[in-house]
């Protein structure tokens, strides 16, 4: 049974993989996915606004007392906020690289060029096998263009690329008026891997102090149906590396993942809910499953659910929305 893949160039003893999340903040925990078979492990993600506090703050320290200090800096989060700074999001790295065999791959959150080629260089010096850009963006100024928006992303990956040698992967929004042609752009601009899709966390309303409030859940497996689709849409067609993410809780989420053409399967939620340990479930419950279909390999199973390898690829466009409804039969008949 060859469970090996290949995911931004890397080879992977098996295709799960721990995604970005705050169980990777310490080494002994990194060490525990790797004992429990995680085959890599995205660091959580240094965010653009440390970077600017951070520089912020030594511009305070070193114009302290005079008229220069920016009345800006107010509006960043204290340090103390952070979980994590930048040099201690660093120097957790290094020391993660040193104490695991298994790729640890950095990740970077923002919307700007501001920072990220200095810490992505950072990021390999220690250790990094790899650097996902998690671009967090939300176009709520009305005059902002998709084209604009499109641009941006397409020049931090070309901005970090040019700037590292280890590959470089793009967590991808969902929220683009035609995914296929984002994908290709990024791919054409050199991206090593798209991993779909980012999960926006969207906030809500208190009613009771009328306040919008940070409201942080957990994914379903439910949510594995559009990353789904534009994997499958996406099999075949780019030279870039499909990771998948979003509800992945169960070894029949990675299999249908795999079948859909994704090289790396990652998961967050079905961790922070069941434990480290869970991704050894995750592992044998994919071994298992292949060994009862009669698969003998992860390459052999790849993909062979995309839309270029179905009998009948309009399941994935509108003639499968239409036999969808039209399968529906609820109780009023």
């Amino acid at each position: 049974m060859d469970l090996r893949t290949t995911y931004m160039g890397m080879e992977l003893q098996h295709p799960i993989v721990a995604s970005s999340s705050p169980l990777s903040g310490s080494v002994a925990n990194i060490k525990r996915m790797e004992d429990a078979g995680a085959a890599a492990v995205v660091m959580f993600s240094l965010f653009e606004e440390q970077l600017k506090h951070e520089s912020a703050a030594l511009e305070h320290l070193m114009t302290a007392g005079t008229e220069s200090f920016a009345e800006s800096l107010s509006y960043f989060p204290e340090v103390e906020d952070y979980t994590v700074g930048p040099d201690s999001y660093l120097e957790l790295l290094r020391q993660a690289s040193e104490a695991v065999d298994i790729p640890i791959i950095g990740s970077l959150n923002g919307i700007t060029n501001t920072g990220w080629i200095e810490y992505a260089q950072m990021m390999q010096q220690a250790g990094a096998r790899g650097i996902e850009l998690n671009i967090y963006y939300i176009p709520a100024d009305l005059t902002t263009s998709s084209h604009e928006v499109e641009q941006r992303y397409i020049e931090i990956v070309k901005a970090v690329k040019t700037a590292v040698t280890v590959p470089v992967a793009v967590k991808l929004s969902p929220f683009f008026s035609a995914i296929g042609s984002m994908a290709k752009a990024l791919d054409d601009a050199g991206v090593d891997a798209l991993v779909l899709f980012n999960r926006f966390y969207q906030p809500d309303f208190d009613l009771e102090t009328l306040e919008v409030a940070p409201n942080l859940q957990l994914s379903t497996p439910e949510e594995i149906r559009l990353p789904l689709l534009w994997i499958a849409v996406l099999y075949g067609r780019l030279l870039a590396s499909l990771g998948a993410t979003r509800g992945v809780h169960t070894p029949v989420e990675v299999v249908k993942y795999l079948m859909a053409g994704a090289d790396a399967v990652m998961t967050t939620s079905a961790l922070l809910k069941n434990g480290i340990d869970y991704l050894t479930i995750l592992r044998d419950g994919l071994k298992t499953w292949m060994e009862m279909h009669h698969y003998v390999s992860v390459r052999q199973m790849k993909g062979s659910m995309s839309q270029r390898n179905v009998a009948d690829p309009t399941a994935f466009e509108r003639a499968n929305y239409i036999k969808t409804l039209e399968s529906y039969k609820g109780n009023y008949l």
